[in-house]
């Protein structure tokens, strides 16, 4: 049975170095046509006591397609609850992603997140990406510095950011308020991001306090979950004045 938490299998040379430094590392599997180019992840590894596996094809212990010759099994991170998150940030300024199912681009998020200096984010394990290899090698480490709530379901999750004293705004191309005029995101804040071509799920729209918008040329009919995503942490960002600064995971 997997430990509970997320990251319990690291691949691609900047997400483990992330992992590694972190101290989550519990076994490096490395492949042994890579040995040379990866001898400084080598030496990291044997400074920091870490069990080296030399292998000839790491594909076989791969989730992804290009595991750029190392895989590693970790101790995962923990997650932590919705409260906590708020409470991690003053003021806290979280992303929710509503059923976002591609691994790749939760872990995309997860990066524009981490760089714009956004405290948190919240998916569910209910149709909902799991944050394990290809989600952790679309970071590129960033996943190691960001606090994570997992839910049963993001409906309630909305629910408890509102009783939190946390303002909700779901993203959508119909919002009724551009995203870029929203003067509350300087506010506690979490922005809910739809899922891939479904948008915003019914219950999670009706439950956020505002709908915003990403104005568009009309010959664009909607952004790929991350990049809305990515404008509107560094939109959150700009409206308080630089990156936002929330503490790491």
């Amino acid at each position: 049975m997997a430990r509970p938490g997320i990251g319990g299998s690291v691949e691609g040379l900047h997400a483990v170095v992330a992992a590694l430094a972190a101290g989550r590392v519990e076994i490096l599997h490395i492949e042994g046509s890579r040995r040379d180019a990866l001898s400084e992840l080598v030496a990291d590894a044997r400074t920091s006591g870490t069990e080296i596996r030399f292998v000839d094809d790491v594909g076989t212990l791969a989730s992804t397609s290009a595991p750029q010759g190392v895989v590693a099994r970790c101790r995962p991170r923990p997650t932590v609850t919705v409260e906590a998150l708020v409470a991690a940030a003053d003021p806290p300024a979280l992303l929710v992603l509503d059923h976002i199912e591609d691994p790749r681009n939760a872990g995309a998020i997860a990066r524009s997140i981490v760089a714009a200096g956004m405290s948190g984010m919240v998916l569910s394990s209910h149709r909902g990406a799991p944050l394990e290899a290809t989600a952790f090698k679309a970071a590129a480490g960033a996943l190691e510095h960001l606090s994570v709530a997992v839910v049963s379901s993001i409906a309630d999750a909305v629910d408890r950011l509102k009783r939190s004293g946390v303002w909700t705004v779901g993203l959508d191309s119909d919002g009724d308020s551009n995203l870029f005029d929203l003067g509350l995101l300087a506010e506690p804040v979490a922005v809910v991001v739809g899922a891939e071509g479904g948008g915003l799920s019914r219950l999670v729209r009706e439950r956020v306090d505002t709908v915003a918008s990403i104005p568009m040329s009309p010959q664009v009919e909607s952004l790929n979950a991350s990049v809305a995503a990515s404008l509107a942490a560094f939109e959150v960002a700009r409206v308080r004045g630089g990156t936002v600064g929330g503490p790491p995971g």
